[in-house]
């Protein structure tokens, strides 16, 4: 296992010797955190929530004409 220190040092004999040998330009970027991960869930939208109110209004009506 490598430390970071040396991590560091090996990538930038890498980028010097890729600067002399192709002469070309080298861009860094800082890591990206990674993305917290959150169990997804479906929020009922105002529909959702009239359909179900609609389904139990005509339950109730089934059930009130079946007694």
């Amino acid at each position: 296992m490598t430390t970071k220190d040396e991590l560091r040092a090996e990538l930038e004999r890498q980028e010097q010797r890729y600067k002399e040998v192709y002469g070309g330009e080298i861009t860094t970027y800082a890591a990206q955190p990674e993305p917290e991960r959150k169990p997804w869930k479906k929020r009922a939208s105002l529909l959702d929530q009239a359909f179900s109110q609609e389904i139990q209004k005509i339950e109730k009506e089934l059930k009130s004409e079946e007694s």
